[in-house]
């Protein structure tokens, strides 16, 4: 039964664990209304997932190993980021209008499961192999942009934390470090070490496993258009979208990729729009004009 627990691909058992462990912190959030632990609960999905496929399938290949401990330490680093930066903060501005209406703080619980479940899929079908191949091109190149994602992450995340708990940056947007080349670089950061994990994961792919580049698609589509960027562009534009500065830091920044201001801001809209994600939804509250 070993590496077989109700399918040889680990679906439907990686199914059942993040429905349940999901369900488990939304009866948390719906009786107690404490969404501190949201975060918390996605992140740690992914350790619980990447540990049991692992040792369930117990072959321990060498790419199994290395993929497995690359989503440990990805998600044991964000959930604890996210733990600590939502404790200092206080209440989670998302769950506003969600804490008092159940049907919204469900169907957000459902999408994070579904997200969980399908960022994981490249992890999943490579620990549920059963072959090993030696190591290839596809692998170091994976793992390089894997290690160029979390540092970009990462650092992005702790200059944003040191930037909005200094007292004299209050009400201010962040746009010190690397936050100067991107508007976004924490998002750049995980779409980059995702794709990474399943340019890793290609080498054992065979046939209808290469669906799982569903995985990072639907993450990258995910902070494109749906959770991540938009909702944040709309938030500041809100906030600040009347101050001049905050203005020019959008016509000269990046929206994604980190890139010298200099050489954006000199870049025609249309490339912009085309290849660098400065899609038209990102700026729907500021008058158009200020952004050509």
């Amino acid at each position: 039964m070993r590496g077989t627990v109700l399918d040889s691909h680990f679906l439907a058992l990686t199914a059942i664990v993040t429905v349940s462990y999901q369900l488990a912190f939304f009866i948390i959030t719906a009786l107690l209304k404490f969404d501190k632990v949201t975060d918390f609960a996605g992140s740690t999905n992914f350790v619980i997932l990447a540990i049991l496929t692992l040792a369930l399938k117990g072959t321990w290949h060498f790419r199994q190993v290395v993929l497995s401990f690359l989503v440990v330490i990805w998600g044991l680093r964000l959930a604890l980021f996210l733990l600590t930066r939502i404790l200092q903060w206080g209440e989670d501005r998302r769950f506003d209008e969600m804490r008092d209406n159940l049907g919204k703080l469900a169907i957000f619980w459902i999408f994070q499961a579904v997200w969980v479940w399908t960022v994981m899929l490249p992890v999943t079908i490579v620990n549920a192999n059963s072959g090993e191949s030696s190591l290839q091109a596809a692998d170091i190149i994976g793992w390089i942009m894997w290690c160029v994602g979390l540092l970009i992450e990462a650092t992005a995340d702790q200059q944003k934390l040191v930037f909005k708990n200094s007292p004299e940056n209050q009400g201010k947007w962040c746009a010190v470090g690397i936050w100067k080349y991107s508007r976004h670089p924490n998002y750049f950061g995980e779409m980059l070490l995702w794709w990474g994990i399943f340019v890793a994961a290609t080498p054992v792919l065979e046939g209808t496993e290469w669906l799982v580049i569903v995985g990072p698609i639907f993450l990258t589509l995910l902070l494109l258009f749906v959770s991540g960027i938009p909702l944040l562009e709309e938030s500041a534009d809100k906030r600040f979208g009347n101050v001049v500065e905050y203005k020019q830091y959008k016509i000269k920044t990046s929206p994604l990729i980190p890139l010298p201001p200099s050489v954006y801001e000199n870049l025609p809209f249309w490339f912009k729009a085309t290849f660098l994600f400065e899609f038209p939804l990102y700026n729907r509250n500021l008058p158009p004009e200020n952004l050509n």
